[in-house]
């Protein structure tokens, strides 16, 4: 909408622009929160999965590794996730077999640094 004659908007004008503003911002709360209960109940899910394919000293020890290494916990996650998803998992995974993924991930997922000086 253009202004008005007089270089200003009318009440009209301003109450339609304040009303798409509100019905906007409105929106946009609406799909955040939508976001957010997708993911929660995505989160839910996993963790059910999670309960189901791990002994209790496993999940344990995945929780301790995701306050650490949230990223590297997410890669173990997804992987159990994908073969229980796949039917590959016959029994829960024990902390010894858990410890062995994480070796084979932590292998794949290491850096190595090397530090070399060269004199002039």
């Amino acid at each position: 909408m253009a202004p008005a004659a007089s270089g200003s908007y009318t009440d009209e004008e301003l109450e339609a622009i304040l009303e798409r503003q509100y019905q906007e911002l409105l929106r946009r709360r609406q799909e955040l929160q939508r976001r957010r209960i997708e993911k929660q109940i995505e989160e839910a899910r996993r963790q059910e999965i999670l309960r189901m394919i791990l002994t209790p000293e496993a999940r344990e020890r995945l929780a301790n590794i995701k306050l650490v290494r949230p990223e590297i916990a997410r890669i173990v996650e997804d992987h159990l996730i994908s073969l229980a998803s796949q039917g590959r998992l016959t029994k829960p995974i024990t902390d010894d077999e858990l410890k062995a993924i994480l070796a084979e991930i932590y292998e794949r997922t290491r850096k190595e640094f090397r530090i070399s000086i060269k004199e002039k």
